[in-house]
């Protein structure tokens, strides 16, 4: 199963807005606030890639006060 980690940032003051959100879509494990450059750290899971595209592209980046996204593919071992 594909598995990436998404940093995001958002608009000021959202974080908490934006972290709720997250964790109502279907495909994300985990999502914390971070201090830094990203202000959102997100662990995401999908079937495959195709799904776990849609997921970043379609969920996560359209989602209202999120001005940006780094997406981290993981590798298998």
């Amino acid at each position: 199963m594909p598995q990436a980690f998404v940093l995001i940032n958002v608009e000021s003051g959202a974080e908490e807005e934006v972290v709720s959100q997250l964790k109502k879509i279907e495909g994300v494990e985990e999502a914390y606030f971070s201090y830094g450059v990203y202000d959102i750290i997100s662990k995401v899971k999908a079937e495959s890639m195709e799904k776990l595209k849609d997921l970043v592209t379609r969920r996560i980046r359209t989602l209202n006060r999120v001005r940006s996204t780094l997406t981290l593919i993981m590798m298998e071992e």
